[in-house]
C-alpha cells in the first residue's frame, strides 16, 4: 500500500487524532506543570494562569492548555521511527519542552496582536499587564531550553540547538508580520515564507525533535522537519480562515478579529493581488477605520468573492500532499506514519 492511500485513509480518522491529542496531554502534562511551577512566584503564577492551571487569584482552575499539538507530534515521530532511544520519559521531556517554547510565542503574540482573549478568557497581559506577561513568556522559552540541556539524551543538545534555532526563525516570522501591517502592498511569496516560519518552523522542529530522540539520522531528520514545515502551513492557512471564519463561541475570540487588525493573513493577501473588483474594495475596506459589524462582515465577503478564501483551502490540501510526500522519505512503512498522518490531518480538517 502506498502512503498517499494512508493519506486518504487517515483523512476520516479523526479520532485517531483526538486519541493521540488526548494521551499526548495526560502524559505531557504532568512534566510541564512540574517544570513551570520551579519558576519564580510572580512568574509561575503569570504562567500557570496562562495554561489555564489557575485562576488571576491563585486558585485552582481547568480551563485547559491547548490541544498539544506540537508535543503530540513529538511524541509521534519518535513513535513512528522506532521509538525513543533510552528511557520513554526521556522525549516526554522533550515534548514539554517544545509545548514551554510555544506557549512562549503565545504570551508574546497576544501583546503584540492586541488580543483580548484566548481559550475563552482573558489573556495573561490583560490580567496581569504587559511588562510581566512578556517577562514570563522568556522565562518559559529560557525554561524550555535547559529542561533539553539538563536531559542525559544523547540527543539532547542537537535539538536544544534546532529548537534555539527555530524560535529565532519564527521571531524573524513573527517581525515579518507585523512589518506586513504597516505596509499597503505585500506579495503572495512573501506572505507564505512568513507563514512557513512564523508556523510551519515549530511544528517542523517538533517533528525532528522526535525524530532525533528516536536515534534517525541526518537525512530522517530533515524529512521529518519538512514534513512539520508543510503541515504547519497548512495548519496556518486553515488557522487565517478561521480568524476570519471562525465562529466565536469555539475559537474565544471576536468574530473576523484579524480583519479588524488588519492582519495581512494568507486569505486576505490572496484577496488583495487577485486582481478583482472584491479585491480592490477589501483594499479600500483595510484603508480605512473598519470598527464596526458591518465593515468586518463587507471585508469577510470581499475577500471571498476575491477568491481568498477558496484558495486558502485548495492550498492547504496541496501543503498537505507535499507533507505526505516528505514524510514518505523518512518513514516509508505505512502502519507507522499513521499517527503522523492523523495529526496532519487533524490540523488541516479543523474548523475552530
Amino acid at each position: 500500500m502506498a502512503l498517499m492511500a494512508a493519506h486518504t485513509i487517515a483523512a476520516g480518522e479523526g479520532q485517531e487524532a483526538a486519541v493521540l491529542l488526548d494521551r499526548a496531554r495526560e502524559s505531557v502534562d504532568p512534566e510541564l506543570r512540574r517544570a513551570v511551577e520551579s519558576l519564580p512566584a510572580l512568574t509561575r503564577r503569570v504562567a500557570m494562569y496562562h495554561f489555564g492551571w489557575e485562576h488571576e487569584d491563585g486558585s485552582p482552575a481547568a480551563v485547559g492548555a491547548g490541544k498539544a499539538i506540537r508535543p503530540a507530534l513529538v511524541l509521534a515521530s519518535a513513535r513512528a521511527l522506532g521509538g525513543p532511544q533510552g528511557s520513554p520519559e526521556s522525549v516526554v521531556r522533550a515534548a514539554a519542552a517544545v509545548e514551554l517554547a510555544h506557549n512562549f510565542t503565545l504570551l508574546h503574540d497576544d501583546v503584540i496582536d492586541n488580543d483580548a482573549r484566548r481559550r475563552g478568557r482573558p489573556t495573561a497581559w490583560t490580567v496581569f499587564g504587559i511588562p510581566d506577561a512578556l517577562l514570563a513568556g522568556d522565562a518559559m522559552m529560557a525554561l524550555a531550553l535547559r529542561m533539553l540541556a539538563d536531559d542525559p539524551h544523547p540527543a539532547s543538545a542537537r535539538a536544544s540547538a534546532r529548537l534555539a534555532a527555530c524560535i529565532v526563525e519564527l521571531c524573524a516570522g513573527q517581525q515579518a508580520d507585523c512589518a506586513f501591517e504597516r505596509r499597503t502592498s505585500v506579495t503572495l511569496e512573501e506572505c507564505l515564507a512568513m507563514a512557513t516560519a512564523k508556523t510551519g518552523a515549530l511544528l517542523g522542529c517538533a517533528c525532528a525533535v522526535g525524530a532525533l530522540y528516536a536515534g534517525a539520522g541526518p537525512e530522517e531528520v530533515d524529512a521529518m522537519d519538512a514534513f512539520g514545515r508543510e503541515a504547519g502551513l497548512a495548519f496556518q492557512l486553515i488557522d487565517d480562515l478561521i480568524g476570519i471564519w471562525g465562529d466565536p463561541g469555539h475559537t474565544g475570540k471576536p468574530a473576523g478579529a484579524d480583519l479588524v487588525a488588519r492582519k495581512k493573513s494568507l486569505p486576505v493577501v490572496a484577496a488583495l493581488t487577485s486582481g478583482t473588483g472584491a479585491g480592490e474594495e477589501l483594499a479600500a475596506l483595510y484603508a480605512g477605520p473598519m470598527t464596526g459589524d458591518d465593515d468586518v462582515r463587507r471585508a469577510a465577503r470581499a475577500v471571498e468573492r476575491a477568491g481568498g478564501r477558496d484558495w486558502a483551502q485548495a492550498h492547504a490540501g496541496d501543503r498537505m500532499g507535499r507533507a505526505v510526500q516528505e514524510l514518505s522519505r523518512a518513514v516509508p512503512d505505512v502502519a507507522a506514519a499513521g499517527g503522523l498522518l492523523a495529526l496532519a490531518e487533524f490540523v488541516t480538517r479543523r474548523t475552530k
